[in-house]
């Protein structure tokens, strides 16, 4: 990653830090849109001055082998993080917008937790407002690839996810999850037809199928 490309992802915390923010959190999601498992989310709490992870980017941009090692240094370098992941029944359940929600409320929750009960003072999460939450938020379109904060937490969150599934693809070799992570390709959806959909498919994703 060039320094201008770093100067660029950390804009809004040196904005945050100007205003006078001394805590801020990064929030994302993994795995809105696969056919199955859970959708993920990550809270990444940081001063807003740093230091943060140089080479956090949009976890979609960077290899699977980057995101690992980014992961275990995001998690060094922050003050505090959560992850929770949400299962299929319950975005069966509650559907997969409010199931994305619990999930993100969950992580700051546990983050805070681990802060010991300090809470940040601003939220940036990507594209969507997190409802229910009293602290104050700000959200970015695109945000996993312009703020670092939320960068590192979708990286947190994709790589959370990305090893359940090859758990997963362990028990249920038959549909191919360490590859494609439960979405929606050609070859997952030949699988799903040929053994029928496993415990771990959200069948409210699936509801054309087998209406």
């Amino acid at each position: 990653m060039t320094e201008e490309r770093f100067y660029e992802l950390c804009k809004f915390e040196r904005q945050l830090a100007a205003e006078g923010y001394t805590l801020i959190a990064g929030v994302d999601e993994a795995g809105r849109g696969p056919l199955a498992g859970p959708v993920a989310a990550a809270c990444v709490i940081l001063k807003s001055d740093g230091p943060f992870v140089k080479g956090a980017d949009d976890s979609k941009k960077l290899s699977e082998k980057r995101r690992e090692a980014l992961f275990e240094e995001i998690k060094e370098t922050s003050l505090a993080y959560g992850i929770s992941l949400v299962d299929n029944r319950r975005i069966d359940e509650i559907n997969i917008l409010r199931a994305t929600y619990e999930a993100m409320r969950n992580a700051l929750a546990d983050a805070i937790k681990m802060a010991e009960g300090t809470a940040p003072g601003m939220i940036l999460v990507d594209h969507v407002h997190i409802p229910k939450i009293e602290i104050p938020q700000m959200s970015i379109t695109h945000g996993d690839a312009q703020s670092v904060s939320i960068a590192s937490a979708s990286i947190l969150a994709k790589v959370s996810r990305d090893r359940l599934m090859k758990e997963y693809d362990e028990k249920y070799p038959q549909y191919g999850f360490a590859k494609h992570k439960g979405y929606g390709t050609k070859a997952h959806y030949e699988a799903i037809a040929q053994y029928g959909p496993s415990e771990i498919h959200r069948m409210t994703f699936l509801k054309k199928l087998y209406n």
